[in-house]
């Protein structure tokens, strides 16, 4: 069987392409085991925020008397919350179900795995085609923790399915996934504690944006400790031990349930990557800013290669891969991380777009900073969300601007009228030359971009 392009991997970035490459003209196959949907549906983006939605109601009622009502005892039914987890997520996977399944495309439900750089084979078939997009996603990653596999432990997959609330929990990572389902858990009841081996949560953005979170964490009744060495586990019956070094000193922490989010690594182990030639870097596939490997006629996108972790991207790479496939002859189009975008939907949220400091420091690139705090802005005022900052990167030569960070609310829509901003390559002039509607959260902007101005 021949195929333009054929798709290992049918989540966002494998639809993505797939969708792509037949608006292009290509006869496209795409080879995805099942269950059908991708990770941001069954077991990322969409379950997770819709769960979140019910621990976010109930902390808003708790704060009932905050506003001048009256609440009663406020109980969690995790079960009804999973229920209603899995009625829309059905609805999401049957919508991308019936567009994989179009006749546009032609879909085999089973695994791939490369015999050449030409060909794989799928079930009994041997498929070829003149080019492959690998998108077979990620999975939980596994980690020598001495006693972790055998104390037994539970990944985001499983923790999106309890139905029993837990009566304790140990969360291993800090970052996006571990700390908004820590947070969820601990609202509804859970007694949480978080160990991160980093000087602080959500390490890869600035520490002034993580800072916040913790604090709510711990309002909150978290147990969290950063810089820390995990050592071992150990099990005793029903209870799991966490043994591990904190400000020089050994300490334990033992629990009902392991949470073991230290990250995921890319869905490559049943490609049989090395028949094909394909170079990696660990698990990862490495690829160029055109998502081609070391072979130009094999691309890898989304999670597999490795880049950024986020649904967003993986449908640009998608994208960019099936063009370049089906426009060999032409300028090859390239992925451009200048707006990559972040969002962690804890609460206080946290969003980021292009450099944050850190970035700016290790790489060397001037910058001028400027933040300002939601507890004196009239609109978070009005609404009881004082917790948090803005802050605005820019060029200290012409304003351009590098890089904008937001911990506060509603901080995933904050952050898209900066990402427009720079999509347009906008400076702090004219962030304040816009109107910005009052009072509105919207309008914290132009604080920060004020003080920009004036030191340009």
């Amino acid at each position: 069987m021949n195929f333009d392009v054929f798709i290992l991997g049918g989540g966002s970035a494998g639809y993505a392409a797939a969708r792509s490459a037949h608006d292009f003209g290509a006869r496209v196959g795409i080879a995805d085991p099942g269950p059908l949907g991708g990770l941001c549906i069954l077991r990322g983006c969409m379950p997770t925020k819709t769960i979140l939605r019910s621990s976010d109601v109930m902390s808003l009622m708790r704060r009932a008397g905050e506003f001048g009502l009256n609440s009663g005892p406020l109980q969690a039914n995790l079960g009804a919350i999973i229920d209603r987890k899995d009625r829309l997520i059905k609805e999401f996977a049957d919508y991308r179900i019936g567009q994989l399944k179009n006749p546009r495309f032609e879909l085999f439900e089973e695994p791939a795995r490369f015999l050449s750089p030409q060909e794989v084979q799928v079930g009994g078939k041997r498929i070829q085609a003149k080019n492959f997009i690998i998108a077979t996603g990620s999975v939980p990653g596994r980690y020598p923790i001495p006693g972790l596999e055998e104390s037994g432990y539970i990944t985001s997959d499983e923790a999106l399915e309890l139905r029993d609330l837990p009566e304790s929990m140990i969360v291993l990572g800090a970052g996006p996934v571990a700390v908004e389902l820590a947070q969820f858990y601990c609202r509804l009841g859970t007694h949480v504690t978080l160990i991160q081996r980093s000087q602080h949560i959500l390490s890869s953005e600035d520490e002034d944006l993580a800072r916040p979170v913790e604090d709510r964490l711990r309002e909150e009744g978290m147990e969290l400790f950063t810089g820390t060495r995990l050592l071992r586990v150990e099990r005793n019956g029903e209870k799991r031990t966490v043994i591990f070094e904190h400000g020089g000193q050994e300490k334990s922490v033992t629990s009902q349930v392991i949470f073991q989010a230290l990250g995921r690594k890319p869905n490559v182990n049943s490609l049989d990557l090395d028949k094909a030639g394909v170079e990696t870097d660990g698990a990862r596939i490495k690829v160029n800013p055109q998502m081609r490997t070391n072979h130009p006629h094999i691309f890898a996108v989304g999670d597999v290669n490795g880049l950024h972790e986020v649904v967003h991207i993986a449908i640009q790479q998608g994208e960019i891969a099936a063009y370049n496939a089906m426009h060999p002859d032409d300028k090859a189009q390239e992925m451009d991380d200048r707006l990559n975008a972040r969002v962690t939907f804890t609460d206080p949220a946290v969003a980021s777009v292009g450099l944050n400091e850190k970035q700016c420091k290790a790489q060397w690139i001037p910058y001028l900073a400027a933040s300002y705090p939601f507890n004196d802005h009239g609109k978070s005022l009005c609404l009881g969300e004082t917790e948090g900052h803005v802050k605005l990167l820019c060029r200290p030569d012409l304003g351009e601007v590098l890089g904008a960070h937001i911990v506060g609310p509603e901080a995933g829509e904050l952050i898209h009228q900066l990402i427009t901003h720079m999509h347009f390559r906008g400076t702090v002039f004219d962030l304040l030359k816009i109107p910005h509607y009052h009072p509105t959260l919207a309008e914290i902007w132009t604080y920060p971009a004020e003080e920009l101005s004036e030191k340009l």
